[in-house]
Order: structure tokens, then C-alpha cells, then sequence
């Protein structure tokens, strides 16, 4: 049987060239293709370019530093999908720090960042594609 690993989705994706970079840089490919569950906060290529310029070169020179901080940031060891969210929300992240959860006329968002796309099903979790990168 065929899985598909929340690291295969980030993979087999073109918007997310920078997060797939950055997740086999700091050596968490292997650890988020594990058995999970994880939920993946998923910052597209333009969320990346949108950090002031040269943060994702600096964090690339030193993946097991702040890199690895910040993309433990955006997972979370559990299998939360969207209808699993709920207004101000508070879960707890793979690195410690918490992300808060904001339903409104304007959609789901995690800390300031609107999810764009939800519920990327995987094998072990699941993928939410995020417009902006959270900062611990």
C-alpha cells in the first residue's frame, strides 16, 4: 500500500520549493515522514519571500539552529483537521511554543497567518497550506 507522508506532499508541491529546502536542510524530512500524527502549517514559496530579504539565506547557513526552531514551529504532533479548529484556540507546537487559532469572516488563521488551503490529507496527518511564515 502506497502512503503519501505529509513530507510528500510538501514535496510533490510547487508552491512549497522554499519549506522543502529549509525541512531537508534541517534534517526533519526523515522525522516528519515517521508515523506521526502531525499536522503541517505549510508556508508557500511567497510566504518566504515575503521575511525581509536574506532571513531564509541566513537560516539556510545554520538548519539545525533557528531553522529547525521555526519549522518544528509550524508542526504540531497531532491530526488536527480544520473542522477540529476552533475559535482562539491554543495548541501546542513540536517546539514547545504555542500558535493561537482565529475563526472569522475572513477565514482560519494560525497566529496572523490565513490558511489557504486545508485538510491535505497524508498517511500520517495532515497539510494546511498557510500565506505567510510563523515566527516563535
Amino acid at each position: 500500500m502506497e502512503t503519501t507522508t505529509v513530507v510528500d506532499i510538501i514535496v510533490n508541491s510547487d508552491a512549497h520549493n522554499t519549506l522543502q529546502a529549509a525541512v531537508i536542510a534541517a534534517g526533519l524530512a526523515e522525522t516528519l515522514s515517521g508515523a506521526g500524527p502531525f499536522t503541517v502549517f505549510a508556508p508557500t514559496d511567497a510566504a518566504f519571500a515575503a521575511l525581509p530579504e536574506g532571513t531564509v539565506a541566513t537560516l539556510l547557513e545554520d538548519p539545525t539552529g533557528d531553522l529547525t526552531k521555526i519549522l518544528l514551529y509550524h508542526a504540531v504532533g497531532a491530526k488536527a483537521l480544520s473542522t477540529d479548529l476552533s475559535n482562539e484556540q491554543v495548541i501546542a507546537t513540536v517546539n514547545g511554543a504555542n500558535v493561537t487559532v482565529t475563526i472569522n469572516d475572513e477565514g482560519v488563521f494560525i497566529n496572523k497567518a490565513k490558511v489557504t488551503v486545508a485538510d491535505i490529507a497524508a498517511s500520517n496527518g495532515v497539510v494546511h497550506v498557510i500565506d505567510a511564515v510563523l515566527l516563535p
